[in-house]
């Protein structure tokens, strides 16, 4: 059984599904599995998995018509194995240390989560090189020193906001990505994506940071975060995301409603509730009249 499990959607991505899976084959940690969840593709995507696969068998390969990045995550849920689990986009990839590095930050400090973030330098030079149409390899520095913070109750440190009011810039965990970090799997296995919406993440990160105890979180770049202009979340008209951050909103919502201490739910409500709320009650004023139940 491998210790870590990497969940991965798949869906039409030929051009950057091969770098991701080399990124985890270039790992230094090597007790890992991919499950890949083809997601109903139309290219090559499934034919070069199966190809990494024949020669590597911790990368495994599910296929499904194609339902969503929640659906195809949902149904990797169902094969995890490992102690530990990541998620992890198909045209991203993350430095080789990655595995390494937060393994050991969670034996050493029994977490739950280690939260890293993402190379900003990385992805502001591959935006300007796809507006220029050039093409250069990323190459890694080594990692040779491990600044970290373990702490005991997440909601002190996170925040959807880049410049979070009342937290320490050095050691904020922000936006709610799932890619963020490397997870103890018996904590939040058991939570589903809402499928057939996007903004899927903040139900999804509202829930598992009620999950968490204590939480490792480190500053370093490890994820590299490819500008895909063509990916969903880009292409979207404004009428499904408007209709998205409303269920988004109502499922967390009722999340936060019973059972939850009423500092955290404070805190969850500033740092996370109210910048969405904010983003739909302004794509409602300028995209058309619609329902403000949510609001």
């Amino acid at each position: 059984m491998a210790q870590v499990s990497v969940i991965i959607p798949v869906h039409n991505a030929q051009d950057t599904i091969e770098r991701c899976l080399k990124s985890l084959q270039g790992q230094t940690f090597r007790d890992w599995e991919a499950l890949c969840t083809d997601d109903g593709s139309t290219d090559r995507s499934a034919d070069i998995i199966g190809r990494l696969a024949i020669s590597d068998n911790r990368i495994k390969l599910f296929s499904k018509p194609n339902g969503g990045v929640s659906s195809a995550r949902n149904l990797a849920l169902k094969h995890v194995g490992g102690r530990y689990m990541m998620y992890l986009d198909s045209d991203d990839f993350i430095h080789p240390q990655t595995m390494e590095i937060c393994v050991g930050l969670a034996e050493e400090n029994g977490s739950d989560l280690v939260s890293f973030t993402y190379d900003r330098r990385y992805r502001s030079l591959e935006t300007v090189r796809q507006i220029l149409g050039i093409r250069v390899e990323h190459r890694f520095s080594p990692i040779t020193s491990v600044e970290s913070k373990t702490v005991g109750d997440i909601f002190d440190y996170a925040s959807e906001y880049s410049r979070p009011r009342g937290i320490d810039p050095k050691w904020a965990v922000k936006h709610c990505q799932p890619w963020r970090g490397l997870f103890k799997t018996e904590k939040i296995a058991g939570i589903r994506f809402v499928e057939g919406i996007i903004y899927e993440d903040f139900p999804w990160w509202s829930e598992v940071l009620l999950r968490l105890g204590k939480v490792t979180i480190t500053n370093l770049p490890l994820y590299c975060y490819y500008p895909n202009f063509k990916g969903y979340i880009h292409t979207t008209d404004q009428q499904r995301r408007i209709e998205s951050l409303k269920v988004a909103l109502q499922k967390a919502d009722e999340l936060y409603s019973t059972g939850v201490d009423e500092s955290r739910k404070a805190r969850w409500e500033l740092q996370f509730r109210k910048p969405f709320a904010d983003k739909l009650a302004s794509k409602i004023r300028r995209y058309g009249k619609h329902s403000q139940n949510n609001k």
